[in-house]
């Protein structure tokens, strides 16, 4: 790799979050109102769509370790222009999808490029910063990220408010402009790597899956994004339901959720900065099972005006265990990666995620249905059980990863030491 000055490294930096920024804002616009988007461009119905999207996302995952791979030949810059290039695609192509198999196709590609582009940005970044700097701008391409979803919904919500599927439409060829904008902007970012793998590379996947701290760090995620997922998928259904909110103030508390940690992201992160990541991250998941202990309780204690209040506290405890996991997980997950598989590590790690958002609407539907506190007290413990994991993990994971600015070892010895626990037997 390309060592720059910090000059150039600034520029960079800029750059990448300025795309990162505009790419969010496409995100805001289309992932709240998927169902009603694709129902106004295709005609079709909302069972269609639900079982079509399932699909899309589970062949998707499919193409996660081919992205690994991609990303360590080519580099995370020249894939995530790729991939954001391909979104631009699928969603001009929206308008035309005439018949379910196009439908289908569309949201394949819509999904690979979704999935594909949390990996490539991360492997970019890793590229570009190192040590504390690294997450730091992990950091602040989250904090941007969240403010350039709530403004992508505000878009959303304006376009919507054209006659009939005219704003479906406009809405299409807006996300295809902006994310075409932010696969320009990756292109402005000077690269800094080379086309070929390092021999490091060979041993490929094999010494993923042989890497049992990894591994850990990554169940530990499955587990905790539960907690993430729930917030959009099942909070607006139990606030209005089982708490008797209104819908707007339940648009309110992902208001809140989002503005605070599009303020206080960075300040957050510089905090966490000052200790271990895992045990970073492992607080914030305690913080996050304390507050889906108190959702659990909500409606048998509040009731009427003193519930907004209540819920609003809670959303508050909620984004204080975000703020505090966030960044330090994000940022164990990208030190953890040595850099001549950074690719495939982190499509590796994406799996967590993007696992998690696929299977998540059956498992919250059902906890849902299953009464008021069933969904958060399952909740609860899954975060915890990620929590104690996290912990588990800290003393087999490289030191460079666990201690923010503790100096990395070189690029050969990580594959010697990662390997070292699992000899004894």
């Amino acid at each position: 790799m390309v060592r720059s000055t910090s000059a150039e490294a600034r520029v960079r930096a800029r750059r990448l979050v300025t795309a990162s920024l505009a790419g969010s804002i496409g995100d805001g616009m289309y992932v709240p109102l998927t169902m009603l988007f694709i129902r106004s461009l295709t005609g079709l119905s909302l069972t269609s769509i639900g079982a079509g999207l399932t699909i899309a996302g589970l062949c998707a995952l499919a193409f996660m370790p081919a992205v690994g791979i991609v990303i360590d030949r080519f580099g995370g810059r020249r894939v995530l222009i790729g991939v954001l290039a391909l979104r631009a695609l699928g969603f001009a192509a929206y308008p035309f999808a005439g018949s379910y198999p196009a439908f289908l196709t569309i949201a394949l590609v819509v999904a690979v490029g979704m999935w594909a582009s949390s990996p490539s940005q991360q492997a970019l970044i890793g590229d570009i910063a190192q040590g504390a700097e690294r997450d730091r701008l992990l950091a602040w391409d989250r904090s941007l990220r969240n403010a350039g979803m709530g403004c992508g919904s505000l878009a959303a919500a304006g376009l919507l408010a054209l006659d009939g599927t005219a704003g479906f439409i406009a809405a299409a060829e807006v996300l295809a402009v902006v994310f075409a904008i932010a696969a320009v902007l990756v292109t402005r970012i000077p690269n800094i790597r080379g086309g070929a793998e390092s021999p490091g590379t060979r041993e490929g996947y094999r010494q993923v899956l042989a890497d049992r701290p990894y591994l850990l760090i990554t169940a530990a995620n499955f587990l905790i994004a539960f907690g993430y997922t729930a917030q959009a998928m099942a909070l607006p259904v139990f606030l209005t339901r089982d708490v008797a909110l209104p819908d707007a103030l339940a648009g309110a508390v992902f208001a809140v959720n989002t503005a605070l940690v599009a303020v206080l992201g960075v300040p957050a992160a510089r905090l966490t900065l000052r200790g271990r990541r895992t045990r970073a991250a492992a607080l914030g998941a305690v913080v996050f099972a304390l507050s889906f202990a108190a959702f659990a309780v909500l409606p048998r204690l509040v009731s009427g005006p003193d519930a907004i209040v209540a819920v609003l506290a809670v959303a508050v405890l909620y984004t204080a265990g975000e703020l505090v996991h966030s960044s330090p997980s994000l940022g164990l997950s990208v030190q953890a990666a040595p850099d001549q598989l950074r690719g495939r590590y982190l499509s590796v790690y994406q799996l967590s995620w993007s696992l998690c958002r696929t299977v998540a609407p059956l498992l919250l539907g059902f906890l849902l249905d299953a009464g008021q506190w069933h969904l958060w007290t399952v909740l609860a413990l899954m975060v915890l059980a990620g929590a104690a994991i996290l912990l588990c993990a800290e003393r087999s994971l490289p030191p460079h990863a666990v201690t923010p600015g503790h100096a990395p070892v070189t690029a050969v010895s990580p594959p010697v030491r990662r390997q070292a626990p699992l000899t004894r037997r």
